[in-house]
């Protein structure tokens, strides 16, 4: 990827942040983050009918109200009467008010809200091109300041549609996006496909749309810089990585024409036919890179037109670049293992190492360990699997019920568990290093266990660090600012323990 030739230039967007709970509106969100938010939208089917004159005080924006039915995922039942006296009281204090198009159409509401101050809303489940089309035109007629639509999503491809119909008109004063998980990427990408609107929440948890602050962090809205391509991460729970943040920093300060999303996919090989070979490229945005994390690897894998040794050592990929026509498969965390150990001076060769855990990470770890000298040996709670995996790779292995610590220097954490220690800390010799490969808001039970110890601990946020800078280089080619970086991780580390439930 090149900082130049963009298909779609710099621009702004505007975002509206959606407040369900007025009583929380002064903690919600930092003050950098509210100074970027151009409309606050009033649920008020959830939090209300707050007073108008204390948010304009708050927020310095423009207010929107929203009395969202509960057929188009509202949390307010009332009788028609009574919604349009709300809606009519809200139109002398709010700024815009959302009309809904099956039901909020008609003279009385219509004759005393102006056009200028209308936004008509559509949400309906996943729809046909066409179909949004004709709902459209319909909306059309009415004539509003803004306009909403949009559809529900079960997998990630379904997002593709409202996309396209956004590509179809070429206007800017619609949005339309695929709401549920599978749809938050096309939330993301819809204002530079005219989109005049990205929304954020200021406050509750709901996962399906991103905060305020990840729309300014992760995604540098509400500035559009030019853009021409797409990578992302692809993996069954990846909404809330922070993978996005590291890049996107990455690229604006390079100046690469690029956006990393999240894609939440359950099945990849539909989406990657859908959205990846054909869909984005489409839009004009062709996918060009993506980290793939589980349960993905090993079909990404299978999906390269080449690969890698290593990736073809381990039998998985959580890389796949574009090259040229084909897509080249490589893992990154094999080179993040050495390169983790490497910053902090730690030597490998003639270590005894074990890895715990025999998945695309615990073999890209092990392979990684071995190609630097150290003795290793895989160690599973499946002996099955384990076994197969390490005749497979060339290892010895140990089932996790047998494995004892003692004597082994270098001990590698490559399972998902945050809560328990997979093995007998106090086992393990006083000049052992231990690497956990997984990060978490709070310390892992398996950093917490070996700094007790007293031994030398790399955490799955080095580790991070070390992956965000091998992937970033497998898909742009150049080098991450690296201190840069290191401050974002830092700071969402820090937030995501500030948030933790535990604390």
């Amino acid at each position: 990827m090149r900082p130049d030739d963009s298909k779609f230039e710099a621009n702004d967007a505007l975002i509206n942040a959606v407040l369900t709970d007025p009583a929380s509106a002064t903690d919600i969100a930092s003050h950098a983050a509210r100074q970027e938010v151009g409309l606050v939208e009033v649920r008020a089917d959830l939090a209300g009918d707050p007073d108008p004159v204390q948010l304009r005080e708050r927020f310095g924006a423009r207010l929107l109200y929203c009395l969202r039915s509960p057929g188009r995922g509202g949390g307010l039942d009332v009788a028609p009467e009574q919604r349009h006296a709300r809606l009519l009281s809200a139109a002398e204090h709010y700024d815009v008010v959302d009309l809904e198009a099956e039901h909020d159409l008609v003279p009385e509401l219509l004759d005393r809200i102006p056009v200028r101050r209308r936004r008509i809303s559509w949400h309906g489940t996943a729809a046909e091109r066409d179909v949004l089309h004709e709902r459209f035109d319909r909306m059309a007629a009415i004539g509003a300041e803004l306009y909403l639509l949009t559809t529900s999503a079960s997998q990630p491809e379904q997002a593709l549609v409202p996309l396209r119909f956004l590509a179809d008109l070429g206007r800017s004063d619609v949005t339309a996006f695929a709401t549920g998980t599978a749809g938050f990427w096309s939330r993301l990408l819809a204002p530079w496909l005219g989109a005049p609107v990205v929304f954020g929440r200021l406050d509750g948890d709901d996962a399906e749309v991103p905060t305020v602050e990840q729309l300014v962090a992760d995604y540098g809205f509400p500035r559009l810089p030019p853009l021409n391509t797409v990578c992302g991460i692809v993996g069954r729970s990846v909404l809330a990585s922070v993978s996005p943040r590291l890049h996107n920093a990455g690229y604006r300060a390079l100046g690469i024409p690029a956006l990393y999303l999240p894609f939440q996919v359950e099945e990849f090989e539909p989406f990657w036919g859908a959205a990846a070979e054909s869909g984005l490229s489409e839009l004009g945005l062709p996918l060009r890179g993506a980290t793939v994390v589980s349960p993905h690897k090993e079909a990404a894998l299978a999906t390269a037109g080449t690969a890698s040794p290593a990736a073809r050592s381990s039998g998985s990929a959580n890389s796949l670049v574009l090259h040229g026509d084909s897509w080249r498969a490589d893992t990154s965390n094999n080179p993040a293992i050495s390169l983790a150990l490497t910053r902090f001076d730690i030597p490998v060769s003639g270590r005894k190492a074990a890895v715990i855990g025999c998945g695309g990470a615990g073999r890209a770890a092990a392979l990684a360990l071995a190609g630097c000298g150290a003795d290793t040996v895989l160690v599973n709670r499946d002996p099955r699997r384990g076994r197969a995996v390490a005749e497979l790779l060339g290892f010895e292995f140990t089932p996790l019920d047998e494995f004892r610590a003692d004597g082994y220097s270098l001990l590698v954490h490559a399972t998902p568990v945050t809560g328990q220690v997979p093995f007998r800390p106090a086992e393990l010799p006083g000049d052992a290093v231990v690497v956990d490969m997984v990060y978490a808001p709070e310390e892992t039970a398996v950093s917490a266990a070996a700094r007790d110890r007293g031994l030398a601990v790399i955490d799955g946020w080095d580790v991070l660090l070390a992956d965000a800078g091998c992937q970033f280089h497998f898909m742009t080619g150049q080098r991450i600012p690296t201190e840069q970086t290191r401050a974002l991780l830092q700071a969402a580390r820090t937030a995501r323990r500030d948030r933790s439930p535990n604390r």
